[in-house]
């Protein structure tokens, strides 16, 4: 299994090699067997030294992801994430948790691998098709809210697949089943080939835009700053700007310590990074903080949280997530686990916030953006409208090898509502990274930050 939230990691779907296993270690008691996950129609089996994921859809079953055993109950998942199945009040029940993402999986008890799972499922294109659309059928929460009518869908694209259908041209035909989805988190992949689209008027964060703006906002916001610093492979920058306030620019949560380097290396960066800029010194000079999110790819929401902890000295609610649970219903989720933002034991930051967003701002880059707008004290955003993209990803496997992703949960502010498709709004609107803006040497967002926390 993998769990993915961001938009850059979505679109590289290959798996990393799956490191070696040591000796298999006794679980926790009661952790091996079979057990079928509450939402995100999955099945995993437990023992041996391993973990194995089963997708599933009322169309079959498909063997996914194997993740070799590294201690009692824990699993490392082939894109280096770290799982940990414990049990619950009986041995029926246990949780399911992912050292980068928030929340736990609820897991229960079945009493044998579904038959289908040890069928599999015929290698041909019409399989592939119903599989694929069953799979959106039964997980995807957000049709309603776009305005399509999936079941259309089918029946205008199912007729063009046939026994003779190539893999090229089955990936044309999901790809614009799913465009009309605009969603960041939706992925399709076909060897080199992989669509994806973002919301109309609005750029993904590439490297190349990450770099141009970065270029920019060196030369022209903080010319003047005392002290500049880099962190994190140069996705945190800090600067201290004049008039004691501080820039804190975030490209990333993740991409920290290298490729393949597992969440435990990541976490440490971000926190040498904290570290060196939330120095006591510096948390009691600063009059104000600026934090811009607007070109973020996104990545671990637990890193997000690990910031937020920096930025309070009270216990609050970062948000609530729930996941789509009824395959036949889409209005019906599991319980929403709130996810709590506690002070961290370290030097922080409390006073006035400016955080710049824009549609460039996609995934766990919003997560954090949502963890901060309940944050205890003066936080204010400007800039233009996040991504509308939270959830982590499910990928999914077809039986002829192609490769898909999609969103299944859901993020509620403490009032419940989600900002899924339309993005988090700022409360002050400004031009993000414009060709205007560009031209004539402005940053408009940035520029009302300084003034905003100059006041």
């Amino acid at each position: 299994m993998r769990i993915v939230t961001t938009v850059v990691v979505a679109l590289t779907l290959t798996a990393a090699a799956v490191p070696a296993a040591g000796a298999a270690e006794p679980d926790p008691p009661g952790t091996d067997g079979v057990w079928r996950t509450d939402g995100y129609g999955t099945v995993l089996t437990v023992g041996g030294g391993v973990l194995q994921e089963y997708q599933t859809t009322s169309v079959g079953c498909l063997k996914g992801d194997t993740s070799p055993q590294t201690g009692p109950g824990t699993f490392l998942t082939t894109d280096g994430t770290l799982l940990t199945v414990r049990t619950g009040h009986d041995r029926d029940h246990a949780t399911l948790a992912a050292d980068s993402s928030v929340g736990h999986r609820k897991l229960r008890r079945i009493a044998a691998l579904p038959s289908a799972c040890t069928r599999g499922l015929p290698d041909d294109p019409r399989t592939s098709f119903d599989v694929f659309w069953q799979t959106f059928e039964e997980n995807y929460p957000f049709f309603a809210a776009k305005g399509i009518d999936w079941h259309a869908v089918r029946d205008r694209y199912r007729p063009q697949v046939h026994k003779n259908t190539t893999g090229k041209e089955l990936f044309t035909i999901f790809s614009r089943m799913v465009r009309p989805l605009y969603d960041a988190h939706v992925v399709v992949q076909n060897g080199d080939s992989r669509f994806y689209e973002v919301r109309p008027g609005t750029e993904v964060p590439t490297e190349e835009l990450d770099a141009r703006v970065k270029k920019f906002i060196v030369a022209r916001d903080l010319k003047n700053a005392s002290h500049r610093q880099d962190f994190a492979a140069g996705r945190i920058t800090y600067a201290d700007l004049p008039g004691n306030r501080g820039y804190l620019r975030i490209s990333g949560f993740g991409g920290y310590a290298g490729k393949d380097a597992p969440y435990s290396a990541e976490q440490a960066e971000l926190d040498r990074a904290l570290d060196t800029v939330l120095t006591t010194e510096r948390v009691e000079r600063l009059k104000g903080l600026i934090i811009d999110l607007r070109i973020n790819g996104g990545g671990a929401d637990t890193l997000g949280i690990r910031i937020a902890r920096r930025l309070t000295d009270t216990p609050y609610p970062a948000y609530a997530k729930r996941v789509r649970d009824d395959p036949a219903d889409p209005a019906r989720h599991t319980r929403p686990e709130p996810v709590a933002v506690t002070p961290a034991d370290a030097p922080r930051y409390t006073g006035p916030v400016a955080v710049l967003t824009g549609g460039s701002t996609v995934s766990a880059g919003e997560t954090f953006t949502q963890a901060l707008m309940d944050r205890p004290g003066r936080t204010v955003r400007i800039g233009r409208s996040t991504q509308g993209v939270f959830s982590d990803v499910m990928v999914r496997h077809l039986p002829d090898g192609m490769v898909f992703a999609l969103p299944n949960e859901e993020f509620l502010t403490r009032t419940g509502r989600t900002f899924d498709g339309t993005g988090i709004p700022p409360h002050i609107a400004e031009p993000v990274f414009t060709k205007e803006e560009f031209a004539k040497g402005r940053d408009s967002a940035f520029d009302r930050a300084v003034n905003i926390l100059g006041s």
